[in-house]
């Protein structure tokens, strides 16, 4: 089976292929040996919230500072 690369870099993989993979919509995408390898994960919303703050460069104190100050503001 193929599958095309389009000019924005995605690839739309054949149903025969993803149909093993029912309610996934995330795989890890990884290099092995000249080969793409793709492999289902099944994020949670901790997973999400976690990946956010990485993306915001927000650390475990600036969580617990913003949650300090929350408290004091009650």
């Amino acid at each position: 089976m193929l599958a095309k690369l389009t000019s924005k870099n995605q690839l739309t993989l054949p149903k025969a292929v993803i149909s093993g993979f029912p309610n996934t919509e995330y795989f890890d995408v990884t290099e092995e040996n000249g080969r793409i390898v793709l492999t289902p994960v099944r994020l949670t919303r901790a997973d999400a919230v976690r990946a956010k703050l990485a993306e915001l460069r927000l650390s475990d104190a600036d969580v617990a500072d913003a949650v300090a100050w929350a408290h004091r503001a009650e």
